[in-house]
């Protein structure tokens, strides 16, 4: 199993609750996704990123086959212009 964990931090802090419906909404409609989460942050730190996505895939493959979903393509079009900083970590779980 593949973990793929995103943290997103908005240039305007407001988006981060329309990114969390658009992205929860991929739930069910990209088959190489085992399981998704995404949340909020709460605390709003000087640290903190607005938004936390996780996802997790059978494999690489799966992992690749789900950036190149259209669905994906279409919440990323939307999200990137919005987009501060992104940092991302992949893992074997």
């Amino acid at each position: 199993m593949l973990t793929h964990v995103v943290l997103m931090k908005f240039t305007d802090p407001g988006d981060a609750s329309h990114a969390e419906h658009l992205l929860a909404g991929l739930r069910g409609r990209i088959p190489e996704i085992s399981a998704l989460t995404v949340k909020l942050d709460e605390l709003r730190t000087p640290v903190s990123y607005d938004l936390c996505l996780i996802t997790e895939h059978d494999t690489a493959e799966h992992l690749r086959a789900y950036q190149e979903h259209h669905a994906h393509l279409e919440v990323a079009r939307w999200l990137r212009p919005r987009l501060a900083a992104r940092a991302v970590v992949d893992f074997q779980t």
